[in-house]
């Protein structure tokens, strides 16, 4: 197949552009470099560095790629920043996905992957490990585009054909997810920890969330290109975990002397979040494979190895 993977210089992303290849796909990224780094970008795979709300450059990436499939990961990834500006989140999250589908349309693309989010879609859970027909209720402009996103997925299945599988994900770690900026506990905590220096837990440490090896995303995604039909479906491993027994994986992982140190909380922050993957496993043939003291491992292996290039 011939695949276009938006955001594909970023720690997900890039991913997925290295195990398409392996499969004999042809690779295309289209990716601003905002967040994304050239040294996370595949050799071989064609790259166009451009914006995805730029509607003229998209098509005409579309018009010469005549791709068969999108897998759409370029974002605005940061929950916060979203809080602090909701219309520039809108802009990448919401106004981006649009030129894309209106490209995929035009091009006749037969189906889309869409990154969506487990996490930031469900809101404060009525029960533990929420399924796919868990209330809507995001609390953050991000969650609030990423569901919009799904409902424009089934608008353009309904009114064009065009197929597509959401995939959303819990709390994704791993090799090249950048530890700068708020998102991201287990690199900023890694990153932090290798280099001497003091990671702060936000509040008690207590909130929990569901934390999904970046390997076992790329696997969903393999799956869901040979899905046939559409549909969203939760990615996570149905096991909550804490920030302080986060921390303490990593310490004993990197060595590290740092204390447990705790500053205020941040508010508005979600309590408690997890995923029943359990349509997935049934429809998709997915399961995880690595578990949290093995996908740590491989993560702090990964930032040992490359100090001077975290990812993105």
């Amino acid at each position: 197949m011939n695949i276009l993977v938006t955001g594909g210089a970023g720690f997900i992303g890039s991913h997925l552009v290295e195990a398409f290849l392996a499969e004999g796909h042809s690779v295309s990224i289209i990716d601003d470099l905002s967040t994304g780094k050239e040294s996370n970008l595949h050799p071989g795979a064609m790259f166009l560095r451009a914006d995805i709300r730029d509607a003229g450059a998209v098509d005409r990436l579309f018009g010469g790629g005549r791709f068969d499939v999108v897998c759409h990961h370029a974002a605005q990834m940061d929950v916060r920043r979203s809080v602090a500006d909701p219309v520039f989140d809108a802009s990448v999250n919401i106004v981006g996905a649009l030129t894309l589908l209106e490209a995929a349309v035009r091009h006749e693309v037969k189906k889309v992957l869409f990154a969506s989010t487990g996490g930031a879609m469900y809101g404060e859970q009525d029960y533990f490990p929420a399924g796919e027909n868990h209330p809507t209720r995001p609390v953050s402009p991000y969650g609030v585009a990423k569901l919009a996103t799904e409902q424009y997925l089934f608008y353009y299945r309904a009114v064009y054909g065009l197929d597509s599988v959401g995939l959303r994900y819990a709390n994704v770690y791993g090799p090249r997810q950048n530890p700068e900026g708020e998102a991201g506990v287990v690199a900023i905590f890694t990153d932090k920890m290798l280099r001497g220096e003091q990671p702060i837990i936000n509040g008690d440490g207590k909130q929990t969330r569901d934390y999904v090896y970046v390997g076992d995303v790329v696997r969903a995604n393999l799956l869901a290109l040979r899905y046939e039909g559409s549909g969203v479906f939760n990615i996570g491993t149905g096991v909550e975990t804490d920030v302080n027994t986060l921390f303490y994986h990593l310490r004993t992982l990197t060595g590290s002397g740092c204390d447990e140190k705790h500053g205020e909380g941040k508010k508005g922050e979600q309590l408690r979040s997890v995923l029943d993957a359990g349509k997935a496993i049934r429809k998709l043939g997915w399961s995880v494979t690595h578990s949290l003291e093995e996908g740590l491992r491989l993560t702090v292996e990964f930032f040992r190895n490359n100090p001077a290039n975290p990812g993105a």
